[in-house]
């Protein structure tokens, strides 16, 4: 399994989090986004700089991802995407996409675009708290387990 990031929008306190799981595991962890980021010197840590433009840094990640991959994203279109290949998908606080629950998400995503090209303020998600970094590192946790013991 190697662990990809969507990292033109993923927290610092989150990249953080999978660069000491990266070290702790020797798992290859691949950050990708549009604009320059910096990584911990590491043999398996890696960022990779795409060009800019509209979801650039999505494509470069499907075209990269294989089955029993993990992707770090909150994109709900680039999850469904990535499940359609076999891979996993992550958001920063700890929700996993799943065949059960991605069109869900696609049809609420597509309703509350609806909403606010219509004109009705709908307000972003709320920071991120302790407790959403604690679920991003227990289910994190969960899945590289599962993986190494799956691979052992």
């Amino acid at each position: 399994m190697k662990i990809w990031v969507d990292a033109d929008a993923c927290p610092v306190v989150i990249k953080e989090i999978l660069f000491r799981a990266a070290d702790r595991t020797g798992l290859e962890l691949t950050l990708i986004a549009n604009h320059a980021i910096k990584v911990p010197p590491s043999a398996n840590i890696r960022a990779i700089q795409v060009s800019g433009g509209f979801d650039v840094a999505d494509h470069e990640i499907v075209r990269r991802c294989e089955a029993g991959d993990l992707v770090i994203t909150s994109d709900i279109p680039l999850a469904a995407e990535l499940l359609d290949k076999g891979a996993m998908a992550l958001t920063p606080r700890g929700e996993q996409f799943t065949a059960e629950n991605i069109r869900g998400r696609l049809n609420m995503r597509d309703f509350m675009e609806t909403l606010r090209a219509s004109g009705v303020q709908s307000g972003g998600p709320a920071a991120m708290g302790q407790s959403d970094r604690q679920a991003f590192a227990n289910q994190l946790d969960r899945l590289i387990s599962k993986a190494l013991r799956s691979k052992g």
